[in-house]
């Protein structure tokens, strides 16, 4: 079950409520480490192809251009911080300087634009006047008399000079007007300018923010990390320790220790005290577990064609169903059977998530639930015990005497029995 969630690197959500925090730190480390693996496998191959590109260019480019820095007296290479050396100005004032230099030049240049329109327009404007007046004269005043021309050439002088005065006086007031819309177009830039270098300030404050705030969710990663790597580190010694008082089997020989031989088993099929539950003979044929339940009668054939051959929810070498089994009850059933229990009382009811069970758990704050994974040939809690049980009986007899979390404590005091009669798990045996 667990090499199947890192391979699909998902969790079903119905299933992860079933887990605890512990649980879930575990799983979360373990998803964490194969996000990292793969990562390195593809940084690997992105960088050696990098390699290889960086490699062909140079190959490419075999020139003899080259960069030398300018150095200090003390043999470095010499920098120059801007707002820092002696006679520096400081940064706000050369921020500030630079963006009105840059509002005057780019007003200077849009005045001196108009200013030819202006100019053009102007000349235009009394060069026509010029022109048609001096056609008037001539076709009205070059037949007459040369004392009428000289008056009508003093006439065309003193009408010059109107003209000329007149288009002083009118570049004099072009002029005063580009000035005032080179003032306001100045003082427009700059308020843009200014603007911008705000809101170019108020974008690094928010990438500030978001950097701090990755930086605590990368913190929060590291401290779940860490809970997960103490916890794992914690079952393992558990397991080690385990494995030394000889409680739990090798992988290699899992059933070997435990399995039941001919006379045992005869024993135990020829007694009957408890009606027909334990007269219940595996049947040999064949089936393809489905990749997770879907169905009750699914889980009911799953417990009938693998379960009962491995004699789960029986006492040890005993007919006898175990007081803490039970069959397909939910967690808030589960629950209610413990809640007028005391501290460390304990069930283990056939999961509807997984191909396993749910232990769960009377705290003193409340419940706890943990997943049994029986999908391999072995019993283990899943995600957090990497301790390996023959068989189901085993892994609770176990916790029976070591915790099963070294945060929690837990261990199985009390086994919780059944209150219905018929009792909960009799579809399992009919």
């Amino acid at each position: 079950m667990l090499q199947q969630i890192l391979r699909d690197m998902y969790i079903d959500p119905e299933l992860l409520a079933e887990l605890n925090e512990e649980q879930k730190h575990v799983l979360f480390y373990k998803m964490r480490e194969e996000q990292v693996r793969r990562w390195k496998e593809r940084e690997e191959r992105v960088n050696g192809n990098e390699a290889l590109l960086k490699k062909t260019a140079r190959l490419q480019q075999s020139n003899d251009k080259h960069v030398q820095w300018l150095r200090g007296t003390d043999g470095e290479v010499w920098v120059w911080i801007m707002g820092e050396a002696d006679g520096d100005k400081p940064y706000e004032q050369i921020s500030e300087e630079l963006i009105a230099e840059r509002a005057r030049q780019q007003a200077q240049k849009e005045a001196e634009e108009l200013w030819k329109e202006k100019e053009a327009e102007i000349t235009k404007k009394f060069r026509d006047a010029m022109a048609n007046e001096k056609a008037r004269i001539l076709a009205e005043k070059w037949k007459i008399e040369t004392e009428d021309r000289k008056a009508a050439k003093l006439m065309e002088e003193k009408f010059q000079e109107e003209l000329k005065k007149r288009e002083e006086e009118e570049r004099q007031k072009g002029e005063a007007q580009i000035r005032q819309q080179e003032e306001r177009r100045a003082h427009e830039l700059y308020l843009s300018l200014k603007q911008a270098q705000q809101y170019s300030q108020h974008n690094e404050k928010e990438d500030h923010e978001w950097e701090e705030q990755l930086r605590r969710s990368k913190a929060a990663d590291e401290e779940r990390s860490h809970k997960a790597r103490r916890a794992r580190d914690e079952y393992q010694r558990q397991s080690l320790r385990a494995i030394q008082k000889g409680k739990v089997a090798g992988l290699s020989n899992l059933f070997q220790a435990t399995g039941l031989n001919r006379e045992q088993e005869a024993k135990l099929t020829s007694a009957d005290p408890i009606s027909s539950l334990t007269t219940i003979v595996p049947t040999s044929k064949a089936w393809e577990r489905p990749p997770r339940p879907f169905s009750r009668d699914v889980i009911i054939q799953w417990f009938r064609e693998e379960q009962l051959p491995r004699r789960a929810g029986f006492e040890r070498n005993s007919s006898t169903i175990a007081p803490w089994f039970h069959g397909i009850i939910s967690r808030q059933e589960a629950e209610e059977l413990l809640m007028n229990k005391s501290e460390g009382a304990f069930l283990v009811r056939v999961s509807e998530k997984i191909w396993g069970y749910a232990l769960s758990y009377r705290h003193q704050s409340g419940f706890k639930h943990f997943l049994v994974d029986a999908s391999g040939d072995f019993y283990s809690f899943l995600g957090v015990d990497p301790n390996r049980h023959a068989t189901l009986t085993d892994l609770i007899d176990f916790h029976k005497e070591e915790i099963i979390t070294s945060s929690g404590g837990e261990l199985l005091l009390e086994p919780c029995g059944q209150i219905k009669n018929p009792p909960d798990y009799i579809s399992l045996f009919e």
